[in-house]
């Protein structure tokens, strides 16, 4: 799906709900009301393999105004602290910064986010005025580059690993350059492999859609076309031999492919697959 912006993206599930006439509907990866672009559903059984896609890389296109902190750390939030002036900032120096923030870190993640304090998401309490100083938790920046330096806008693709804000990242990099600064745009480009040039506005939604196979949802991960037998020992959640055993990681999850589709998804272990999830009548 590409989300425009202004719904939640419970709201586009429950479009989809109404539109396909299935109550087992689910996302992939909260996009933020303002925010645009890809937004990955799972219908039916397939909601079960939801893990799967939210651990693939995310590529977003993002823009950051410089000189103004706010207190969800995008435009949505109140105005913290005085304001500075970047124009002072040259591009060279933006653009170093910006890359500065590649690489394996740690990143505090915004207060208004859905993490849990004490059992309740921290954007519940920050309503409450509650202070909320979440604990750093371990990201890593793929790749990041500048896109464009127009003052105070710093505009800048990222590709992340699961759990990143780039709320956060907007903040980080205003205090990099010492002026403050907030999330005012985003849009999720892809994710793993799956772009955004191949999704569906939500507009244009109508139970005709065609569905994406499964594979093609999980092409990040390995696959193995399994036999007949194999496929009936797959069904009844029993593990099966890994020819390939010898270019996998331990505990790498890999597709296992019937005559259609996806049958499972299981997890190497010693030379053996081990179906976690099983989708019956794959």
């Amino acid at each position: 799906m590409d989300k425009p912006s202004g719904p939640t993206s419970h709201d586009v599930v429950a479009r989809v709900r109404r539109v396909f006439g299935i109550r087992s509907v689910g996302h992939t990866g909260t996009l933020d009301p303002f925010a645009t672009g890809l937004l990955v559903l799972l219908l039916g059984r397939a909601t079960r393999l939801a893990r799967f896609v939210e651990a693939a890389p995310k590529t977003y296109r993002a823009v950051a105004r410089l000189g103004v902190r706010t207190e969800t750390d995008d435009r949505t939030g109140a105005p913290l602290g005085e304001p500075a002036d970047p124009g002072g900032l040259s591009e060279p120096r933006v653009r170093e910064t910006v890359a500065g923030l590649a690489g394996a870190r740690r990143q505090r993640p915004p207060a208004y986010s859905a993490k849990h304090v004490g059992g309740v998401r921290s954007y519940r309490l920050a309503r409450r005025g509650r202070a909320v100083e979440l604990a750093e938790v371990p990201v890593t920046v793929h790749r990041i580059e500048l896109v464009q330096w127009r003052p105070p806008d710093v505009t800048f693709r990222a590709t992340v690993s699961a759990g990143t804000y780039l709320r956060a990242l907007a903040r980080d990099l205003g205090d990099a350059l010492g002026v403050g600064g907030h999330l005012v745009e985003l849009r999720r480009e892809s994710i793993g492999r799956l772009s955004v040039e191949d999704a569906v506005p939500l507009d244009r939604v109508t139970p005709d859609t065609p569905l994406v196979p499964l594979r093609t949802v999980l092409g990040d991960l390995a696959a193995v076309a399994l036999d007949d037998a194999e496929q009936a020992a797959v069904r009844h959640g029993r593990t099966v031999a890994d020819r390939w055993a010898a270019s996998r990681t331990e505990d790498e999850p890999v597709a296992l492919l019937g005559e259609g589709d996806v049958v499972a998804v299981a997890r190497a272990e010693r030379g053996l697959l081990r179906p976690m999830v099983v989708l019956e009548g794959a």
